[in-house]
């Protein structure tokens, strides 16, 4: 995590390794989802390492992305990884590739 300051808001760099991610769908669908989020000022993916890069102001907690990224079915790694899961992030990659 890094912090620093921007317009006069604290900013925080949360770097978050995740499960699932496959391909550009699965880039789109996680950076459509998390940018809607107060508070969020950039998200980057990087597909090689499955890393998920979010500038975020302080309102915002890093559990909230997580769990927002869990609900699209990319878990952190070490977390649980169900079959559900799994299923649902192969929806996200479906409706990433359409849109």
């Amino acid at each position: 995590m890094f912090n620093f300051i921007l317009n006069n808001k604290t900013m925080i760099t949360d770097i978050i390794q995740i499960m699932n991610l496959s391909c550009k769908g699965c880039v789109n669908t996680i950076t459509k989802n998390i940018s809607r989020m107060d508070g969020v000022q950039s998200v980057d993916i990087d597909l090689e390492t499955d890393i998920v890069t979010v500038v975020h102001e302080v309102t915002i907690s890093r559990e909230k992305i997580t769990e927002q990224l869990q609900a699209l079915g990319y878990p952190e790694v070490n977390h649980p990884n169900s079959f559900i899961t799994k299923l649902k992030s192969k929806k996200s990659c479906m409706i990433g590739r359409i849109s």
